[in-house]
């Protein structure tokens, strides 16, 4: 569930508030969101995987809000964690390209070769 939209380090974009499919955030007349409707958060990580700033946490505790330290978090690596995760970001290295999951493999055709 959404637990905190940090104040120092969100720039207002307000693509949180564009991508969640279940409108937890407002936004006020700078773009800057708030967490609004926190009970409807579906734990789906897409505002976090978004967020250029690491300036979200969304706890993998889909059912019960968490008590949340933001600089905790932030020495702890945890703000933006998802998008690391996954790979999104500037020099970072997509999920996708480093899964092993033999089962992609089995429903995947193979590629066929570049032509340079």
């Amino acid at each position: 569930m959404i637990e905190l939209v940090s104040e120092e380090r969100c720039i207002s974009c307000g693509l949180c508030v564009k991508v969640c499919p279940t409108f937890v955030f407002d936004a006020n007349e700078n773009g800057a969101p708030s967490i609004a409707r926190q009970k409807d958060c579906q734990t789906c990580f897409v505002c976090e995987a978004h967020c250029p700033v690491d300036a979200l946490y969304v706890s993998p505790f889909a059912d019960v809000s968490v008590a949340v330290d933001e600089d905790e978090l932030a020495a702890s690596g945890a703000l933006g964690s998802w998008r690391a995760t996954i790979g999104w970001g500037p020099g970072r290295t997509r999920l996708a390209a480093i899964d092993t999951t033999e089962f992609i493999d089995r429903i995947l055709p193979p590629r066929p070769p570049r032509n340079t």
